[in-house]
């Protein structure tokens, strides 16, 4: 789903704001390696406030003031949620805190702004029966069928994101060593456990589908289309809705990382150490990973509830 944007999408940007822009995000990516989806967010945010500042006929980016940010907050606040307030604010503070350290302003606009109160969301986690369901979905009959079971079988066994599965590269497989090479945010490189299972799925894929998909045009991506072009990231999450409704997974239970969810949950469940999952999801942060500690807890509580003879 695109992205609403809080100023009209098509107002011109002001030369000035465009090319500050375009520094900003140029730095990013030379001193930081963010990935391009990554950029795109942070111009997509940018862009909105300069639109938006424009048609109030309010300063440039680098002129604007704290007040001026706080009407752009304050009209945030009347038309997005509190997640969509917060990474708009995200995105200001480093584009303001990088001029600042460039010398480029003399003091940070964004520095009184508060943080909107975002309500905790747990991530929606599929059970170990779920899985496997979505695991028997594709047919595996056809190129493409296989193709999609290697996906999924891959997606469990590793807790990639999206992004990365679909910009996995046959180099990056250590068939010999049971591993896959990932390139995850920031330019951060890990190396995964695939597992027997996620191995032989992708093998057979590799030797048969992909060979009959690509019928000898050159490919460097592991996961291909009949047309021999790269999976996309929308093109799978298609894919993952229509297998798991024939799955039997209700549409409330799906999101695009619904099996990087699972794997990290289920691996919790099972007795895993949380700095383990942290290294193999790539997360900088712990903080991050313990968010499926509370969904192991809660787990854990209904077992207790329903098999516990005082629970």
């Amino acid at each position: 789903m695109k992205r609403q944007q809080p100023a009209e999408p098509h107002a011109p940007l002001r030369p000035e704001d465009l090319a500050d822009i375009d520094i900003f995000c140029d730095a990013l990516w030379l001193e930081d390696g963010l990935a391009k989806t990554t950029l795109d967010s942070y111009r997509m945010d940018l862009s909105a406030l300069a639109r938006w500042l424009g048609t109030e006929q309010r300063p440039a980016l680098l002129q604007a003031s704290e007040a001026d940010l706080l009407a752009f907050v304050a009209r945030l606040s009347r038309e997005k949620k509190a997640t969509s307030q917060s990474r708009y604010l995200s995105s200001l503070r480093r584009f303001y805190r990088w001029q600042v350290s460039r010398g480029r302003l003399a003091a940070d606009p964004t520095g009184r702004l508060s943080r909107p109160v975002t309500p905790g969301r747990l991530p929606k986690v599929l059970s170990e029966a779920q899985v496997e369901a979505l695991l028997q979905a594709p047919d595996l009959d056809t190129p493409l069928g296989q193709r999609d079971r290697a996906m999924l079988e891959t997606l469990y066994a590793t807790g990639l994101r999206v992004s990365e599965l679909v910009g996995l590269k046959l180099h990056e497989i250590g068939f010999n060593e049971g591993v896959v090479r990932v390139m995850g945010k920031g330019s951060k490189e890990r190396l995964v456990p695939l597992g027997e299972e996620a191995l032989e799925w992708l093998r057979t894929f590799i030797q048969e589908g992909r060979a009959q998909l690509l019928a000898d045009r050159p490919c460097e991506a592991v996961f291909v289309t009949a047309r021999a072009a790269p999976m996309t990231r929308q093109m799978f999450w298609t894919l993952i809705k229509g297998y798991a409704t024939r799955a039997g997974i209700a549409r409330e239970q799906l999101s695009p990382h619904v099996l990087r969810h699972a794997f990290a949950t289920h691996l919790l469940n099972h007795g895993a150490d949380l700095r383990v999952v942290q290294l193999l999801l790539g997360h900088a942060d712990i903080t991050t990973t313990q968010i499926y500690t509370h969904v192991a807890r809660e787990r854990l509580k209904r077992l207790h509830g329903v098999h516990h003879p005082r629970g």
